[in-house]
């Protein structure tokens, strides 16, 4: 024993009582340096309710106490320690042993065969569990912490024959298909078999997040009965603690006939004989609210989830080589669908721990990464800002992340200081930038939504912080430009999904302004379970709303903000109204005059949760008393306290005419340290709540009608200049004159529209006489329009034969010569093919859009064979044209044209090498990989959405 260990067992209990309420007093003074002045501290001063500390800060304040008394605390302090007091008696009981605790006592590197099919046919996650159990049922699939150093090896095969014990134990107990099974379990084997037990008797499983501390169970049970009775949950799966408690919860939630653990629905043999389950059978419903009123249970298929996993799976590169390891809790959609199913979709070993033991030690999680060889690994934001803020390097000798290839960051904000801090910290641990890889997602969407298409250091992009809030416009800058903010790109949409940034109106915006975020795709929730008033709010036509501001650079997205009032605190989703209405309801706060919103916290890089009331009285053991009571309320609605508390005069809450409150004018005043300050005079507040309310209303007015005038003349121009451009055509005997007066007429639209135009490598075009195939990127109505301003050629277009059966274009397109082709006839195309072929070598350059139609979507996607064939076949050259700007002035699928600029870059000519199919595959690459160069969009040759 050291002896420092020596001189703690010396202390006195006293000495040590002092000590702990010592440390206790400095975190709080850090916390918040008034804190001690509406709190009387001492031994039984409760950790939550009275002294605000949440999860994150008792695992820090638990760190400073093991550092200071050089003990290890055991590992259910975090969940069990609820006072000072305890503390004490923790420290006395500890065994005192060196801080730096091995997380695993040997390697258990993973050495498993590669599994090169896929279960690519399976339509439901019991399917899926049983591809597995036939192909390969002994082979590991979970290896499950059971604590720090006990980790337990669960097969495929161990997985379904528990998961069918709890399907007929539950069969037993009366449950039926479609039913409701809730599960409130930690990260155990238990969870697992209950889970797919579920699932395998035909039932729906509801999985809720689990107490933080055992103690608080009856209390955790009450907040989660608006989610059971939602649900209308006949079983609830729980820990043992829980079910002396069965009384009480059946008083609150009628449909829950049993509480039960996992052990009392084992030991049965019985055949479980329900049918199997079918693609659009609701595989599982995730809560993302809900302790007072009409909680929000997203539904999600078995669809759904397939087809996420799948495209996150694709887009990772996932293989069952991975290794998977993870600490995110399962009852959570990160943890419960990206971590677990898409490790088992995929074939990859799951190394699992608890998020206590994560919490309570952050090590133990690169631990796992370096002994497992984890090359997938997830986390929220605040994860990566702990291991900078907790971890040691004394706890990191030795510690090898060379394995870890990616960790996506998502679930909450992510911080580009957060990135470049955890990136430099662990550098030298074999960390590579390109690792970290921030995402979007959310539970609507099953889990993910935008990934990165490839392997990147993260991308962050610094915008006018003026022009971004007051116009909503990305306006790049420098990172040293005064004003400068910092952006995260989140990548583009999964395969098979599609986002879209609209305005004010629902319309679609072009790439770099602000907006609201919709997104759809196979991912996408049908709605919420039994509740349709909050379903219909949902979607937006055929898309769903997000809730999330954002905007496009490329195709990527960049999140700005949120329009919903969500708080994401550590990971967790928090809803403030339930808080407000029941703060309104203690006797002296001024009812109706209640905030709730979050604060960015900079030490713990994730959202503060601040609570303003108002209130008549000014005595001090008075507002004490509101603060212990609003912290108490915040325990126990949501789990959580409050991270500050301000108790102010009448008035300060700004609210609008209608009288809302405003909470992100809250968050504002709260961050330039205004609130709780002496209300200035009436005036001089009305004066200045009218000018924080009504000018940025009156900008987004302003930038409405600016977007609906610029539309409305656009299509007046063209409404002017279209019947004389088309009469004449029309009319016109020979077809030069036709070119010229299509090309003065779309000179005068771009020019009359503001539309500025700029073309580079006109020199690569071909004189008159030369036969040459152009490849152009389709994006926009506007495409032809522009080329035939810009190049000045008479060319032959390539269009769709349905343009035939419409008088109008039918007659327009005929006289400028264009070549129309069948697109789905597959006899008719092919004859089409080979006249083009043929007749390749006229004078008249042909014009192809080798992507075959547009898309809304920005990015470049795959391109037909057909003009590559033809220009091998007659030997003639293919120039690259690559158009930018035309997709955001007016998006496929609307009639809604942009202010925007657009240009034209003209390559050089592309000579066919060889004959034959391998020589057109190599033009066609080489004219591909010129427009992907130029057109700076990303690159969707596998990821075609229209």
């Amino acid at each position: 024993m050291s002896d420092n260990n020596h001189n703690t067992t010396k202390q006195t209990t006293a000495e040590v009582a002092q000590s702990v309420l010592d440390t206790v007093r400095v975190l709080m003074l850090e916390l918040d340096p008034e804190s001690l002045s509406s709190v009387n501290l001492n031994l039984k001063s409760d950790l939550d309710s009275e002294l605000g500390f949440d999860s994150l800060t008792r695992a820090e304040l638990l760190t400073r106490i093991e550092t200071h008394f050089h003990v290890s605390l055991p590992e259910h302090s975090l969940s069990g320690i609820a006072t000072p007091e305890d503390i004490v008696q923790a420290i006395q009981q500890a065994v005192s042993t060196p801080l730096v605790e091995p997380v695993i006592t040997q390697l258990h590197q993973i050495k498993l065969d590669t599994v090169d099919q896929m279960p690519d046919d399976v339509e439901s996650l019991q399917a899926l569990l049983d591809w597995h159990v036939e192909h390969h049922p002994d082979r590991p699939h979970l290896y499950v912490f059971q604590n720090a150093n006990d980790v337990e090896e669960i097969s495929y095969q161990k997985l379904k024959d528990k998961a069918m014990e709890i399907a007929a134990g539950l069969i037993n107990a009366g449950v039926e298909a479609g039913d409701c099974v809730a599960i409130m379990l930690p990260t155990s084997n238990d969870y697992f078999f209950s889970f797919f037990g579920i699932l395998y008797a035909r039932a729906i499983p509801v999985p809720i997040y689990p107490p933080a501390r055992l103690q608080q169970i009856e209390d955790h049970l009450g907040r989660h009965a608006s989610i059971l009775n939602n649900a209308e949950a006949k079983l609830l799966i729980t820990v043992p603690e829980a079910k002396p408690l069965a009384h009480l919860l059946k008083l609150q939630v009628p449909s829950i006939e049993a509480v039960v653990t996992a052990s009392d629905l084992q030991g049965s043999t019985e055949p479980v004989e329900v049918g199997d389950a079918q693609t659009d059978d609701i595989a599982f419903l995730q809560y993302t609210s809900g302790s007072t009123g009409v909680p929000k249970g997203v539904t999600l298929t078995h669809s759904n989830l397939l087809a996420n996993v799948r495209a996150m799976g694709k887009a990772v590169g996932a293989s069952s080589n991975d290794v998977f390891v993870s600490w995110l809790p399962v009852y959570h959609d990160m943890g419960l669908i990206g971590a677990w199913l898409g490790s088992l979709y995929h074939t990859m070993p799951l190394v699992i721990m608890s998020p206590l033991l994560f919490l309570t030690k952050p090590q133990r999680w690169l631990w796992a990464i370096h002994h497992y060889k984890g090359t997938l690994s997830p986390a929220p934001n605040f994860a990566y800002e702990l291991c900078v803020s907790r971890v040691k390097e004394s706890e990191l000798e030795g510690l090898n992340l060379s394995s870890w290839r990616l960790s996506w960051n998502g679930a909450e904000p992510v911080s580009p200081q957060s990135i470049a801090n955890f990136t430099e910290k662990y550098a030298p641990y074999g960390f590579k930038p390109e690792t970290m890889s921030p995402v979007y997602g959310l539970a609507e969407s099953s889990v993910g939504l935008t990934f990165p298409l490839e392997v990147r250091k993260p991308r962050v992009e610094y915008f006018d912080r003026e022009s971004l809030s007051r116009n909503g416009r990305a306006v790049a800058v420098t990172r040293e430009a005064a004003g400068a903010i910092p952006v995260v790109g989140l990548g583009q949409p999964l395969v098979g999904h599609q986002i879209r940034i609209v305005d004010e109106l629902g319309k679609e915006l072009p790439e770099g302004e602000e907006g609201e975020l919709e997104f759809k795709g196979p991912s996408a929730t049908q709605g919420y379970y039994r509740n349709p008033e909050k379903t219909r709010e949902l979607y937006h036509d055929d898309w769903l709303v997000t809730g999330d501001r954002a905007f496009t650079l490329s195709g990527e997205l960049f999140l700005t903000g949120r329009t919903k009032d969500i708080i994401i605190k550590a990971g967790r989703n928090i809803y403030p109204h339930e808080l407000e209405q029941a703060v309104g309801g203690i006797d002296g706060v001024r009812k109706g005059c209640v905030a709730v919103f979050g604060s960015q916290d900079r030490r713990s890089a994730t959202e503060k949760l601040i609570v303003l009331a108002e209130s008549r009285e000014t005595d001090p053991r008075t507002l004490r008393s509101f603060k212990k009571q609003i912290n108490n309320l915040a325990v126990r609605l949501l789990g959580s306290p409050a991270d500050d508390i301000v108790i102010g005069p009448p008035h300060t809450i700004p609210k609008t005419s209608s009288g809302k409150i405003r909470r992100s004018a809250c968050k504002d005043l709260y961050q330039e340290g205004q609130l709780g300050r002496q209300p200035k005079a009436f005036w001089h507040q009305a004066m200045h709540l009218a000018v924080a309310g009504v000018v940025p209303q009156l900008r987004r007015y302003v930038r409405t009608l600016q977007d609906v005038g610029y539309a409305a003349y656009a299509w007046f121009i063209l409404g002017v200049l279209s019947p004389m451009v088309w009469i004449l055509v029309a009319l016109l005997p020979k077809k030069s004159w036709c070119w010229a007066v299509t090309r003065m007429g779309a000179r005068a639209l771009i020019t009359l529209t503001g539309t500025k135009c700029t073309v580079t490598g006109l020199e690569n075009l071909p004189d008159e006489h030369q036969p040459r195939i152009l490849v152009v990127n389709h994006c926009s109505y506007l495409d032809g329009l522009v080329l035939i301003a810009t190049t000045g050629l008479e060319c032959r277009f390539v269009a769709k034969s349905e343009f035939l059966s419409n008088p109008f274009t039918r007659i327009f397109l005929s006289k400028l010569g264009t070549e129309f082709v069948e697109r789905f006839d597959v006899e008719k195309s092919v004859v089409d093919a080979k006249r083009l072929m043929a007749d390749v070598d006229e004078r008249q350059p042909l014009v192809v859009f080798p992507e075959g139609t547009l898309y809304r979507m920005a990015g470049l996607h795959q391109f037909h064979m057909g003009a590559f064939i033809a220009a091998v076949s007659s030997d003639v050259p293919v120039i690259p044209i690559t158009l930018c700007g035309t997709r955001s002035k007016l998006r496929g699928n609307s009639l809604f044209p942009r202010r925007g600029d657009v240009s034209v870059t003209i390559g050089k000519p592309l000579y066919p090498e060889g004959d034959g199919w391998s020589a057109a595959i190599s033009l066609r690459d080489k004219a591909r990989t010129d427009i992907l160069s130029h057109c700076g969009e990303p690159d969707m040759a596998h990821n075609s959405v229209r």
